[in-house]
């Protein structure tokens, strides 16, 4: 059975699907996205991933810039940190469980303005 990644019509096999899962999940645990996209530079299950976790991570150093204003960047910092903790750990799942998940929010939107 293969997986059709939704708007690009791009169709992997499970065998690539099942090479890239295996480490498409740090590409949620922050700077360690990077470990997908160089050991697997060419597997588009593992760049799917990394994109968003690309977006995610932006997403984390704009909340500790915000962080730092008083009383309102700390409640937008610990609402955005409980809503990325929560994408992060469904990004996670999807990734280890082989699909191509769409997060919600605009991520995967901005993910895929990444040409890479």
């Amino acid at each position: 059975m293969a997986d059709v990644k939704k708007g690009k019509e791009i169709i992997d096999t499970d065998s690539a699907i099942e090479e890239g899962k295996s480490i498409a999940w740090l590409s949620y645990l922050g700077i360690l996205l990077l470990i997908p996209l160089l050991v697997k530079p060419d597997n588009s299950f593992c760049k799917h991933h990394a994109k968003q976790g690309l977006v995610m991570f932006l997403c984390w150093f704009a909340l500790w810039i915000i962080s730092h204003i008083p009383i309102l960047g700390w409640f937008i910092w610990i609402v955005g940190w409980i809503i990325l903790v929560v994408l992060a750990i469904a990004g996670i799942i999807q990734s280890l469980t082989g699909k191509y998940w769409e997060a919600p929010l605009g991520i995967y939107m901005l993910s895929e303005k990444f040409k890479f």
